[in-house]
């Protein structure tokens, strides 16, 4: 029979030996706790749990508080510590003179976020004096687009089932304000061009931009479609290919070296590269490193391995579409343009006044997730989308985008569903909506938690629905695009 090891029996010698005794068993407690302590903040530390929480919160809170306009504690205890148990053990100072919000883990890891003129709020930066926190203006009683007044219920066109459509408003706020619950914070339809709803959520004034997480894919290839354009730079260029002299990363002198070599900018936008990057938002994915521990979101996403030859099979990858705004940025002389570029060459000419695309700390956009806007400037982004590029009659993007974006990036599999960093949810072959009412024309631009701007040309339809869902079994995006579009007429031709 195997020996086993037996904690030593009180002596026989009185007192002072059984205090002797006792305070051998403490110190032995005390050292199996301290060992025990030491392992498991060891592991933390090598997981780099601490530092992406701490990141994650110090983000999180700085864009709410300074883009958003929110109360950082309601940000802290509604957008931060639902996503996960361990970020109870984060504490979060803001500084409002200095747009900084400083967030640490257990005390001992500490990640600062500041915010950054034409930046967006940045992990791991010095304050700068000259940013301003965003302040919408009032909103304008003129008709949407030109201004931000939805069509009274009154004067809702011909065809529309006012009463319906009431419901389908009520019913997509139930749980709202409930992390564990569909926890919707805005939604709007538009339809021939007209504002017909337009809700936020309690606690969630008009004008307040939210994060469209990854709709930001979606903006950020208009984004690469038009700069490209401009610089003669077609997308079947490689890669390797597509940045000027003197302007390339330095990972581009490994790709030469290998397959990657032969990727297009092409199939970043089809999400066929090849490279074994993945989204998986667990504790220990990269992804999540990718967001809150490192300075370049694109260096990163471009070191990972092949995994297939380019252009031959679909994979999802956030860090793709980082990969796809430097390529963009490498168009442009200096930083300050390409930070400007958002504003001047979309926002603006869309009739956009809320939009922030954030940069990560070496200054690329964060193109895979961070935008924010507001409600009516999200489904300004989709009309004018849907318009093929065009806003109240002037053109934006060059034409063409709407059915490059809506081209499958494969003949079968979920790539069928999928078309240039967009979605195609009605797809007959691949949609994640195939035979749920959702027409086949229909794209979407799709991001975490909820965010859905569905765009139904053929219904002359918008769909905008924002929120923080971290149960998804909580909402289905199918459902609303059939539950609105029962409620609107079918031909599309009574408008008046």
């Amino acid at each position: 029979m195997a020996s086993q090891t037996e904690t030593p029996a009180p002596p026989e010698g009185g007192r002072t030996g059984i205090w002797r005794w006792l305070r051998w068993v403490l110190l032995s407690i005390l050292i199996l706790i301290v060992l025990l302590l030491a392992a498991v903040i060891g592991g933390l530390w090598y997981t780099g749990i601490p530092a992406n929480s701490a990141g994650l919160a110090a983000q999180t809170v700085c864009a709410g508080t300074f883009v958003s306009g929110r109360d950082p504690q309601e940000v802290f205890t509604d957008d931060v510590l639902p996503q996960s148990p361990a970020l109870s053990v984060i504490s979060i100072d803001v500084d409002q003179a200095r747009r900084s919000v400083t967030a640490k883990f257990l005390g001992l890891v500490e990640r600062k976020a500041v915010l950054l003129p034409n930046r967006g709020c940045v992990l791991d930066l010095p304050p700068d004096p000259e940013a301003q926190p965003y302040t919408p203006a009032p909103q304008s009683p003129e008709p949407w687009p030109q201004g931000d007044a939805a069509v009274q219920r009154s004067q809702w066109p011909r065809g529309v089932d006012r009463t319906g459509l009431v419901r389908v408003t009520d019913d997509v706020f139930t749980g709202a304000g409930d992390p564990t619950a569909a926890n919707a914070r805005a939604f709007a339809v538009v339809y021939g061009g007209r504002l017909l709803v337009e809700r936020q959520a309690p606690g969630f004034k008009p004008g307040t931009p939210l994060l469209g997480w990854s709709m930001t894919k979606t903006v950020n290839a208009m984004l690469a479609f038009k700069k490209l354009a401009q610089a003669d730079v077609p997308l079947r260029t490689k890669v390797v290919d597509a940045f000027p002299k003197k302007r390339e990363p330095d990972w581009v002198a490994l790709w030469r070296q290998d397959d990657r070599r032969d990727m297009t900018i092409s199939d970043l936008l089809t999400m066929t590269s090849g490279l074994d990057f993945g989204d998986d938002y667990g504790p220990f994915a990269r992804v999540v490193k990718m967001l809150y521990s490192e300075p370049s979101m694109a260096d990163y996403a471009a070191e990972q391995p092949q995994a297939a030859p380019p252009g031959t099979a679909f994979a999802y990858s956030t860090g793709v579409a980082d990969i796809i705004s430097q390529v963009v940025e490498g168009q442009f002389a200096n930083a300050h343009s390409y930070w400007s570029y958002p504003a001047r060459a979309l926002f603006l000419p869309s009739g956009v006044s809320s939009g922030t695309l954030a940069t990560d700390t070496s200054g690329t956009w964060v193109g895979g997730s961070y935008l924010y806007a507001d409600t009516g400037d999200w489904a300004r982004l989709g009309l004018m989308m849907m318009s093929d590029g065009k806003a109240d009659g002037r053109r934006v993007l060059p034409p063409g985008w709407w059915r490059l974006a809506g081209t499958p990036a494969m003949k079968d599999g979920p790539g069928a569903g999928y078309g240039r960093q967009t979605w195609i949810p009605g797809a007959p072959v691949g949609g994640e909506c195939t035979g749920q009412g959702v027409p086949p024309d229909t794209l979407s631009m799709s991001g975490h938690y909820g965010q859905v701007v569905a765009m139904i040309p053929s219904r002359d339809t918008v769909i905008v629905r924002l929120g923080w869902t971290i149960d998804k079994t909580q909402f289905d995006s199918c459902r609303l695009i059939k539950d609105v579009l029962q409620q609107l007429p079918r031909d599309g031709k009574e408008k008046s």
